[in-house]
């Protein structure tokens, strides 16, 4: 009788503590049919658990994922949707739909070539399908991005270029490069990874390409006061491989004062870090969508 008691109160328990976070609704297998690109993009989506009820129209994020992964490793590795959930039930974050694209290893540019026009397809076909398919609140304040990796690096490229379609962005872990770090790419450390992106190098110098979509340069290059229209928070891990070009980003938006929060934490580069620390790059976004 004492372990039937027992039993009960626990199945109790657990339900009380399910019934504590009421849960979205992920979408997965969701595809656009690009004219830019001319292939499927997939994407998966998490709508929060007030959208079916509701009438009302909700900020966004768009959360991109890293070198090798596609549109379910967020949901499946990052568990983002049960974040979200305990999130939004708390009130540490607003209701918001979180929007996953699949990017493959594009590294979220177009291709020096020409013959995958990534970023263009994200800025006039995706972001446009998405916020017409979805009831997303109007204006760039309400619009963010966000990534790991080479996801991270995607966020930072997507609002350093186009800082009118974005409010914050929060990058984590982000792949930034240094150039002697991207020369090095180029002659032998990682030739198969950035070549087709970026090209070859020309005479020994580093092709045009890249300097047009390195964040450092864009940054250097960029205007501080359209920079600054963006919020940025940046998020590495002590032990992370990539520590010293996020290091050289704090030190260049700083030169170039741009406003921006930057984090190091203890991890490495891996989802125990993205997994358990997303939830501080979704509270930014979120005291932006409140402003």
């Amino acid at each position: 009788m004492k372990n039937l008691l027992l039993l009960i109160t626990a199945l109790l328990l657990i339900t009380t503590v399910q019934a504590q976070y009421p849960t979205g609704k992920v979408i997965e297998t969701l595809g656009i049919e690009s004219k830019i690109t001319g292939y499927t993009v997939n994407y998966s989506v998490y709508l929060p658990p007030c959208y079916d009820s509701s009438e009302r129209s909700y900020p966004i994020v768009y959360l991109l994922h890293g070198y090798s992964d596609n549109e379910t490793g967020w949901i499946q590795f990052g568990e983002i949707n049960r974040t979200a959930d305990k999130a939004i039930t708390n009130g540490d974050i607003p209701p918001m739909i979180i929007v996953m694209p699949n990017a493959k290893v594009t590294w979220y540019v177009n291709k020096y070539d020409g013959t995958d026009n990534y970023e263009n397809m994200f800025i006039e076909e995706f972001i446009p399908h998405i916020e017409k398919k979805y009831r997303v609140r109007e204006g760039k304040q309400y619009r963010a991005v966000s990534g790991l990796s080479m996801g991270g690096n995607g966020s930072l490229i997507y609002a350093l270029k186009h800082p009118d379609k974005f409010g914050s962005c929060a990058a984590f872990s982000a792949a930034v490069y240094t150039n002697s770090e991207m020369k090095k790419n180029l002659e032998y450390k990682k030739k198969d990874w950035f070549k087709p992106i970026y090209g070859d190098l020309e005479n020994g110098e580093l092709p045009e390409h890249w300097t047009n979509n390195n964040v450092l340069d864009i940054i250097q290059k960029g205007n501080t006061k359209e920079l600054n229209s963006v919020k940025f928070y940046i998020d590495c891990g002590d032990d992370d491989f990539l520590y010293k070009g996020n290091a050289a980003l704090h030190v260049v938006m700083r030169d170039k004062k741009i406003k921006h929060e930057f984090r190091i934490r203890d991890g490495a580069h891996n989802w125990t870090y993205w997994r358990t620390n997303i939830i501080h790059g979704l509270k930014f976004i979120g005291d932006v969508f409140h402003r």
